[in-house]
């Protein structure tokens, strides 16, 4: 067998995908273990700002760049009384949190969170209640953070100390209504019938806003399919996307087919836009439905661990996986993923942003850290907005165990008209041999190579904590080539790579 392995890419900057809506970065705060509390909120941490905002955290959110993070929940937010979250702290009620089976104190909600966007630089993606609550509920937080004033909700938030709406202009109507796991989960008929109902009302408040409806909870569901059919025969009209969630893990220490996982996120991706369609077809309609995949990550270290966890407790830590140098990789190979299909996935959210399967970490009274699958979604969000190319793309293939032909390369390209650069993001898939990459340039002559950055460790087990949180970093390359005919580079081996390219001054 060859030491190095050959592939190719062709580019044209005429043949496009679609531009990059940059909601595709978002991000996820739930109220779930360590997220909000001593996760985003900690009053009396060294770096606690006067709202009780850790301002290490929010900084670090900042570097992500993301411009919507969706709120509370998931699965909390199907037994939440967003009610309670507001208010003088004081007053607000200390309830039994059903989804995580532990004690919520209400001392973060609504008001705390849209403060704490302002500060991370990011945007609100509120979720409403259609587990144990309904349409007066949600269309009452919609007049409660929208609304100018001189009605009861309005001017409860007014009284709060909000004179100004808050203007959140995308809701998720529930979460995972398809899951038996889900407070107040219905069937697809059910539910259908239950979002219609809450997106009337909701935009009769502020039509100016857009909405979410569940799609499936991940591939797998016995219902997916049916269920999209069914609930967007009664939504169709009335909301703007369809949801999907997925998380990947290697539960069998199989790396060869944990890492051809984010191919199946496509497939995942196709078949949804497939079922919007044909509803479209059978309404003859000729808006199409886009989608939000709200919900993706690598999800499996904390599993046992969560297993051990005290019922009942204060923000327990939960699902707190210490992420890889492998899970770095799988989270690239998701992102290039969500690039190229960024015609129909117009937002995402990374599950979840801090603490809970997040790309930060923190420790309650110290420090806060970037985990390894904070490098290639800070460098994607960054370097990944423009125009996604389509790409002609000829790579060796490898057989997993879930999954035939696997390509052992994986990429993106995205040009940025505006400052004519192009950034080339490429993930070998090859755990022990390189791949001498070419791409095709013919269609950007002038360019010249801007930098080349890295992200590979030799131990994939490796990862970043708070006493060694530099372990598994980006680092630039050398020896990339640039002719006015193509790009050439070698790939190591279980690398993720980002190329930018860009016109010379």
């Amino acid at each position: 067998m060859s030491d190095t392995l050959s592939a190719k890419i062709t580019l044209d900057k005429d043949f496009v995908i679609s531009a990059v809506d940059p909601r595709l970065f978002g991000g996820f705060i739930e109220h779930i273990g360590r997220a909000v509390y001593t996760g985003i909120y900690e009053p009396g941490h060294p770096a606690a700002d006067p709202d009780g905002l850790r301002a290490d955290v929010y900084e670090l959110v900042r570097e992500l760049d993301m411009p919507v993070t969706r709120y509370p929940g998931g699965n909390f937010v199907s037994g939440y009384n967003w009610e309670d979250g507001v208010g003088p702290r004081a007053q607000r009620p200390r309830r039994l949190d059903l989804a995580w089976r532990a004690v919520e104190t209400n001392q973060f909600g609504t008001n705390e969170f849209i403060r704490w966007c302002r500060k991370a630089n990011t945007a609100p993606l509120l979720a409403v209640n259609l587990g144990t609550r309904g349409a007066d509920a949600a269309a009452a937080l919609v007049e409660y953070c929208n609304h100018p004033g001189g009605s009861a909700w309005s001017d409860l938030r007014r009284a709060h100390g909000h004179a100004a709406p808050h203007g959140v202009k995308l809701w998720c109507l529930g979460n995972e209504m398809d899951g038996p796991w889900q407070m107040g989960h219905r069937s697809a008929g059910l539910y259908g019938q239950a979002a219609a109902s809450a997106a009337h009302m909701m935009k009769r408040v502020d039509p100016t806003i857009e909405l979410v409806v569940c799609g499936s909870s991940h591939r797998k569901m016995r219902t997916f399919g049916a269920w999209e059919l069914e609930v967007l025969e009664h939504t169709y009209d009335l909301v703007d996307y369809l949801s999907l969630h997925t998380y990947y893990g290697d539960h069998e220490h199989d790396l060869p087919g944990f890492l051809a996982k984010p191919d199946t996120m496509s497939d995942f991706i196709d078949e949804t836009a497939a079922l919007c369609d044909a509803v479209a077809a059978r309404r003859h309609a000729t808006r199409r439905m886009m989608l939000s995949f709200d919900e993706w990550n690598v999800w499996y270290h904390s599993n046992a661990q969560d297993e051990r966890v005290t019922p009942w407790a204060v923000a327990p830590p939960l699902v707190e996986d210490v992420y890889t140098a492998a899970d770095a990789l799988v989270v690239g190979g998701m992102l290039i993923t969500l690039l190229n299909h960024a015609d129909r996935v117009k937002v995402a959210c990374i599950a979840q942003t801090v603490n809970v399967i997040g790309p930060i970490m923190t420790r309650p009274g110290g420090p806060a850290w970037r985990q390894t699958i904070f490098y290639p979604f800070q460098q994607a969000s960054r370097f990944g907005r423009g125009v996604v190319l389509r790409q002609l793309v000829e790579s060796p293939t490898y057989d997993a165990k879930e999954r035939a032909g696997v390509p052992y390369l994986k990429s993106a390209c995205v040009w940025q008209p505006a400052d004519q650069t192009l950034t080339v993001f490429a993930l070998n898939r090859s755990l022990d041999q390189s791949l001498a990459l070419a791409v095709d340039l013919r269609a950007f002559p002038t360019l010249a190579l801007k930098e080349w950055v890295t992200l590979r460790y030799a131990d994939l087990d490796a990862c970043n904590t708070a006493d060694q949180p530099n372990t598994v970093t980006p680092q630039t390359r050398t020896g990339a080539t640039v002719t006015r005919e193509g790009l050439s580079a070698v790939l190591g081996p279980a690398s993720w790579n980002v190329i930018r390219l860009e016109r010379p001054t």
